[in-house]
């Protein structure tokens, strides 16, 4: 399908121009108000160390000249109450100030013993930010510790004797004149000093920035500092800023979608159609400005949080799934209110998947799935190789492409300007591109894509689950997913009468639309590349449980040609059904899903 640049750039510019003449000043005035507003919100959560949902719930009896007095007004959860106080968690008893000692007693409850939990924290923070501002650090923390990520594979600690292997790369920093590879003679040694830090093993150690003041506590964790300073790092504050490049998009698809829409009220879109334009250069020209000012929006928050190119490329296959999805419910919608249960739906599912994958961004690779992980590790310092950008962005830009094909495919007179049901909008938008039996083949491979996102979300909701109940599950909805992928383009060629409604077509069509299926499924091998097929929900959803490991070459094109039978079979009990209409189909697509589940189950029992 070719595009015009010059043609494109037309339309974008007429869509600017219009769109621009639309809006009012009040209503652009608004919306910046409420952008700003948004991100402004966020960020002062950010800065001021986020919402305190704890704030005052343990009250502390505490005279105000006391020296404890200080530690608990800058606790957040603690809240300083006169000594004579009823009903107090914590009881400080300092009849002498000038002595830096104190009784201190708790209600005999169960919230009295977390307040006392509490209070020794803050003593304790307190107590720690006075060394800090001493002049003679050495001598306000004589012991210093440095933290050197590692893989855990390329280090043994001995457990007989308490000491270090001899290539510990990634030892905890002493007193800075051990070996350059970091031994010590004992774990003591190594951890006492001035706090110098050993090379941390350059060639294979994790490198875990050094985020100081307001960056440290956004980032979380603090690598280096006295013992009682150390802490892991969590990306949640991370996390915050990645989900900050999500909130403008919601604004775009907003304009975006109310474009759409209005090309096809009153027949106002015909001028363009009856233009001699293509459709592919009317939705390009469109879409373009839209485009251009998520990526626009996505550079300025990456710049303002310390992002780099790595964020604003992992961000932006997002934004075009977002401008593809409301496009395509812009063209389905009957109206502005279900175009707006279009967009918030898009929005929720859209966030939710980017956002909860990426919460386990230090944990498993099943956070790859979702390109903010690219987002928070690029905020973290952490490299990110060319396989896994691929595989967290990949089934964005291809699932975008689709959505944009199949918005085309009723970017035309008698499906924009009628008032049609969703079902039959998107039957129509599969039948359009249905010519010959085998674009059943090319429909089928285009809808990898979104199986492919489908399995992955199945595998990061399932698993918190036990692993065999999991496994099962996945199972499950990688039958229904797949045999509804496969199923649907040749419903479609049927139900608008592009092919005879005979048992031969059926047939053909069913073996066409597997093998299509089998052929562009093939690209999920890259999982093994990230890392994801090590995970026993990963080999059952891709079949990477050491498929042909330890065989023979028979047994290993065995192992090949299986997969493929199994999509050719139940995809041609599927279209059997679908020569006799709806329900036939539904019935037949049942049936081909139990065969689908048995062999999957089979095979993941018998290669355990």
């Amino acid at each position: 399908m070719n595009v015009s640049p010059r043609k494109l750039l037309r339309v974008a510019r007429w869509e600017v121009s219009r769109t621009v003449g639309t809006v009012d000043r009040k209503t652009a005035v608004l919306g910046a108000v409420a952008l700003l507003l948004t991100l402004g919100v966020a960020a002062g959560g950010l800065l001021a160390g986020g919402v305190a949902l704890d704030e005052d719930i343990y009250a502390v009896a505490v005279s105000s000249d006391s020296p404890y007095h200080e530690s608990v007004t800058d606790s957040t959860p603690l809240e300083a109450v006169p000594v004579g106080a009823p009903n107090a968690d914590v009881y400080v008893d300092d009849r002498d100030p000038s002595d830096r000692e104190a009784t201190v007693s708790v209600a005999n409850t169960r919230k009295g013993q977390a307040a006392l939990g509490a209070f020794r924290s803050a003593v304790e923070r307190h107590n720690a930010r006075l060394l800090a501002a001493e002049e003679n650090q050495s001598a306000a923390f004589p012991v210093g510790v440095t933290l050197s990520y590692v893989e855990r594979a390329s280090e043994r600690v001995g457990a007989s004797d308490g000491s270090a292997g001899e290539n510990d790369d990634g030892a905890i920093g002493g007193d800075g004149t051990g070996d350059s590879d970091g031994a010590g003679d004992d774990a003591g040694d190594r951890s006492a000093g001035s706090g110098t830090a050993s090379d941390g093993g350059a060639g294979s150690g994790l490198g875990v920035p050094d985020f100081g003041g307001i960056a440290g506590s956004l980032f979380g964790g603090q690598p280096t500092g006295s013992p009682a300073e150390i802490a892991p790092p969590f990306p949640f504050s991370s996390l915050v800023l990645a989900f900050a490049f999500l909130v403008p998009m919601n604004f775009v698809i907003q304009a975006y979608g109310s474009t759409i829409l209005n090309e096809r009220i009153n027949r106002r879109g015909e001028l363009l159609l009856v233009a001699p334009l293509s459709r592919t250069d009317i939705v390009a020209g469109k879409t373009l400005p839209y485009a251009g000012v998520a990526l626009a929006a996505t550079t300025v928050i990456a710049l303002a949080v310390g992002g780099g190119p790595l964020s604003v490329a992992a961000v932006f296959p997002i934004a075009l799934v977002f401008l593809a999805a409301t496009f395509v419910g812009a063209m389905f919608a009957r109206s502005f209110k279900e175009l707006t249960f279009v967009t918030v739906t898009v929005s929720v599912a859209l966030t939710t998947y980017a956002f909860v994958p990426a919460i386990f961004s230090t944990v498993t690779p099943v956070a790859l799935i979702s390109p903010l992980t690219l987002v928070v590790r690029d905020l973290q310092g952490e490299a990110v190789s060319i396989a896994e950008y691929l595989f967290s962005t990949g089934p964005f830009y291809l699932v975008a492409g689709t959505l944009f094909a199949t918005g085309i495919g009723v970017y035309r007179e008698e499906d924009m300007f009628t008032q049609r049901a969703v079902p039959l909008k998107f039957l129509d938008a599969l039948a359009v591109r249905l010519h010959r039996p085998r674009d059943v083949a090319l429909l089928s491979a285009l809808s990898v894509p979104f199986v492919f996102v489908a399995e992955l979300l199945g595998v990061a909701v399932l698993f918190a689950l036990p692993e065999g109940a999991a496994i099962v599950a996945l199972l499950v909805v990688v039958a229904v997913v797949e045999e509804v992928a496969k199923g649907v383009g040749v419903y479609a060629g049927f139900h608008r009468s592009r092919f005879e409604r005979d048992l031969p077509t059926a047939l053909k069509l069913g073996a066409l639309s597997g093998a299509g299926f089998f052929l562009a499924e093939k690209a999920t091998v890259v999982v093994q590349v990230v890392g994801l097929g090590s995970l026993p929900l990963g080999e059952a959803a891709f079949g990477t449980a050491g498929v042909g490991s330890g065989l023979g070459p028979a047994a290993g094109l065995a192992l090949v040609a299986l997969p493929l039978l199994l999509h050719v079979v139940t995809a041609a009990v599927g279209a059997v059904g679908a020569t006799r209409g709806r329900r036939a189909w539904a019935g037949t697509l049942l049936v081909a899903m139990a065969i689908h589940f048995t062999y999957d189950l089979t095979v993941v029992s018998a290669l355990g």
